[in-house]
């Protein structure tokens, strides 16, 4: 089933119900972080370190407080003393340490944006510079093993002798592959606007869980939970980078309080790759030992990655390894670099997205070396049970899906030897990869209210990042209360709200929603008891001990990617034709909101693959793509087709309404089947990411043909 075929008229679950708060959106109504109407607000503006290491020996803030219309400047002489955060990024303007280049050394308060940049610009800053270090290398001599990778998941997991049973293998293949790193860069840049009413803190910010950044505030102010609120109505988009606070919304609460004024911070674009997490560059090193009728006997997926001095995370990407493919001597394990660099953390599917990408790549090359298609080689491979951990899968539909995606791809017509299509100078071809994302769910508390005039309202705090959560949240209450949608309102993004979850990990829908359809469904039964009181009923429900990650099943969603491309051989320039996924994700609970984060996922994975990338520039410890103009996402014009369709799986194991996240699963086998593609067109197997004309150009003549034939 997919979105053109859900009944128009349904107001169930599956409908496709247009978002509620798109007219909003579209005609500029909705008001964000930094447009909140606000007398009286100030502008602040932070000044970057300009070095890669060291600390400040010494500030001249007199050039900036003469700038007209510049209030204050702040520095770690002066700021506002708080407590000790429990997350490293949040600690600015503590002390005189530079950590990495861009970290916040001072930040310039005025009357106006402008004045406050200009006061920023005129900050003198003088550094005792140390000796960085900014480059990863497989062999990096600081790398070590992690207990744990994001997560929670173990660094290493092995089993049998993968070694040996490699070394034994009739079919072998050994490859390494690159990921750079790559950023978040939300339509809506991160933004605070703080105001104090003495010892009462209120902010509106552009956040993934106003519950978090409450509790984080609190704790660094010395306040009372309740002397907080926090206010996220509208979020332009995160993909993981708001998942966390980040400084923006400690420095804003600073600056308010040190000028007694409403202060709004909007980071610069350019900002944002220092102070906002990234996704860490990841070398991966894959061996696939297999029988030659496509049978995997060994399996080992080896990472590097590298962290920050101030904090540690470490991408978990070979942890996908240990969900896909039934080998049965294995190991999977992550090495760590500690470097001069911005702290890496969430990023749409991390993890997944770039681990998934080195082991579609190089089931692809197994296919190759064993001249079977890569569609039933995964199929062939396909397990039991969870092979890490020996649970059932609580649905797994991927060969399903595989067969689905080939259905409609016209899969059989593809001629499987590379370079076999041209269209003159231009070459085209197809690939295939797998996805697979697991199924989180987090306590979330959600409070629903029968009203005398027949309407009911459901409150939770929920955010709402683009993904349409309100819209998905009312039809769950309707399903739940056997009523129409239009009589369901919703309230989200407010810490005043019953607590919630963040909305991150494809785990928001999943969580608010099991704690709205028990509330509604208790106020169902309620209402049956007797007439509605004139001031109507109001029920709560918290899904604590309930929503837990200990389940004896394995849950996870999976999904097919199929990627056709066309490759000049002249420019080097990689065309995608179409792009066709087909995803096993639980019980669908709005086509139109789940295509759109299908497709979103897909585009994103596009630029994954050919167009984002950034650069750490070791001389400078900077990145060197920092902003749009140098750092390029994909556009409406790079997928002239694209399909999303899925499998609506049963799966009673999940929550009470059976659906899976599918904010990430999108992106996450793409960026491989792209590449896949690029293979089978070209006969040119590149193993590192971005796909740019230049690679694919050098890849080409290397190979000794610089046009078709």
């Amino acid at each position: 089933m997919d979105a053109t075929t859900a009944p128009a008229s349904a107001t169930a679950l599956g409908a496709p119900v247009e978002r509620r708060e798109g007219r909003e959106k579209v005609t500029g109504t909705a008001r964000y972080a930094a447009e909140q109407p606000c007398p009286g607000r100030a502008h602040a503006w932070p000044a970057p370190a300009s070095i890669a290491r060291g600390r400040v020996t010494g500030i001249d803030t007199a050039a900036a407080l003469a700038v007209p219309g510049v209030l204050a400047v702040l520095t770690h002489q002066n700021a506002p003393r708080l407590s000790e955060p429990e997350d490293a990024t949040l600690g600015v303007l503590r002390d005189s340490r530079v950590p990495h280049r861009g970290w916040f050394v001072a930040l310039v308060v005025g009357e106006t944006l402008e004045a406050a940049r200009a006061g920023a610009a005129a900050v003198r800053v003088d550094y005792a510079v140390e000796d960085h270090d900014v480059t990863l290398t497989a062999t990096h001599p600081d790398a070590y093993a992690p207990e744990q990778a994001n997560g929670g998941y173990p660094g290493s997991r092995e089993h049998g002798d993968p070694e040996g049973v490699f070394a034994a293998a009739e079919v072998r293949v050994d490859v390494d592959y690159r990921v750079p790193p790559l950023h978040n860069h939300p339509m809506e840049p991160h933004a605070t606007t703080a105001e104090w009413h003495d010892d009462r803190l209120t902010v509106h910010t552009s956040t993934q869980g106003s519950t978090v950044v409450r509790a984080v505030l609190a704790g660094l102010f010395g306040l009372p939970e309740e002397h907080v609120t926090v206010l996220a109505e509208h979020v332009g988009g995160g993909f993981g980078s708001k998942g966390t606070p980040r400084p923006d919304v400690v420095l804003a609460a600073m600056a308010a309080r040190h000028t007694g004024r409403p202060v709004t911070l909007a980071l610069p674009r350019r900002f944002l790759p220092a102070v906002v997490g990234h996704r860490a560059p990841t070398l991966h090193r894959l061996r696939l030992g297999a029988h030659p009728d496509g049978r995997l006997t060994s399996l080992m997926h080896e990472v590097t990655t590298h962290t920050s001095r101030v904090k540690e995370f470490v991408e978990q990407a070979a942890v996908p390894a240990r969900v896909m493919y039934a080998a049965p001597d294995s190991r999977t394990s992550h090495r760590v670099a500690p470097l001069d660099v911005p702290t890496p953390s969430w990023m749409r599917a991390p993890g997944e997205a770039p681990g998934m990408y080195a082991l579609e790549s190089a089931m692809d090359e197994l296919a190759a070396e064993l001249g079977m298609d890569p569609v039933e080689l995964r199929i062939v491979n396909e397990p039991g049970t969870e092979p890490d951990s020996g649970k059932p899968f609580s649905s797994r539909h991927l060969v399903e899906c595989l067969r689905e995606g080939a259905r409609r791809f016209d899969w059989a017509e593809r001629d499987p030897r590379p370079r076999s299509r041209a269209e003159g100078p231009i070459l085209v071809g197809s690939g295939v990869a797998a996805a697979m994302y697991p199924v989180l769910v987090q306590p979330s508390t959600a409070a629903a209210r029968a009203l005398p005039d027949g309407t009911f309202l459901v409150r939770i705090n929920a955010t709402d990042i683009g993904t349409g959560a309100r819209t998905v949240l009312a039809q769950i209450a309707a399903d739940a209360l056997a009523v129409p949608v239009a009589r369901v309102r919703t309230e989200v993004g407010s810490s005043e709200l019953p607590a919630a979850s963040l909305a991150g990990g494809s785990s928001g829908t999943a969580s608010w929603g099991w704690a709205v359809h028990e509330a509604c469904t208790r106020l169902a039964e309620r209402l049956a008891e007797g007439p509605l009181p004139a001031e109507g009923i109001e029920v709560r429900a918290d899904t604590a001990g309930r929503a837990d990650a200990d389940s004896p099943f394995a849950r996870h969603a999976f999904g097919a990617h199929f990627a056709e491309v066309a490759v000049d051989t002249v420019t080097g320039e990689t065309r995608v034709r179409r792009l066709l996924g087909v995803y096993a994700a639980g019980h669908i609970l709005n086509s139109r909101t789940a295509r759109s984060q299908f497709v979103g996922g897909m585009t994103m994975g596009l630029g994954m693959a050919l167009t984002e990338g950034s650069t750490l520039d070791a001389a400078f410890g900077d990145f060197a793509e920092a902003d749009l103009a140098a750092y390029h996402v994909p556009t409406h014009a790079d997928v002239p087709d694209i399909e999303a369709h899925w499998i609506d799986e049963d799966d009673s194991r999940l929550n009470p309404m059976g659906s899976k996240g599918i904010g990430e699963i999108g992106i996450v086998g793409t960026a491989a089947a792209i590449g896949n593609a690029v293979f089978h067109a070209t006969g040119v197997r590149l193993r590192e990411l971005p796909l740019t004309p230049d690679r694919v150009l050098n890849g080409i003549r290397e190979r000794g043909g610089s046009s078709a034939g």
